[in-house]
This record gives structure tokens, C-alpha cells and sequence, in this order.
């Protein structure tokens, strides 16, 4: 973030606190959670359907989120299945 984004303020897309969330996540299970699932990959994603269903139509059945850990390897999978849009 820029010195002058943060002065004059920065209209901030869906996509971008998108983002912004998962990192904080990510962050907060590296600071000492142990191996179990994380609590928060439900909340995900009902935020993600949440998002997500501003754009198109969506169930929460079509959006799967995993956490996989190896070794000190930690990797966040979304997975999102859209509808087919007829061209």
C-alpha cells in the first residue's frame, strides 16, 4: 500500500479483501496452530459462496476449500466450480 492510497483512502475490490483475508488466515494457522483442520475453512467458504454469488449463480456444493500440509509446506486449495455460460 502506497503512502498516498492510505492519505486519500483506496475503494478496494471484492477480489482484492479476498485476498487480503486469506493472507491474514494463512498468517494467523502459521503462528503456532497445530496439525488439526483449521476451524476457519468452513467460515471460507460461506464467505467465498458469499462473494462469489454476486456474479454468478453458485451452491455452496460447487465451492471446495482444502488446507494440505507437508513438512513445513502449507498449501491453501480452492477449488470453485462455475456455471457453463452459453457463448
Amino acid at each position: 500500500m502506497s503512502l498516498l492510497s492510505l492519505f486519500l483512502g483506496e475503494k478496494k475490490t471484492s477480489a482484492t479483501v479476498a485476498r487480503e483475508r486469506l493472507q491474514i488466515i494463512l498468517a494467523h494457522e502459521r503462528t503456532g496452530r497445530s496439525a488439526e483442520i483449521p476451524d476457519y475453512l468452513p467460515a471460507l467458504q460461506r464467505e467465498l459462496l458469499e462473494v462469489i454469488s454476486k456474479y454468478v449463480s453458485i451452491s455452496l456444493n460447487d465451492i471446495k476449500v482444502n488446507l494440505e500440509r507437508q513438512e513445513n509446506l502449507e498449501v491453501l486449495e480452492v477449488k470453485i466450480e462455475l456455471p457453463e455460460v452459453g457463448r
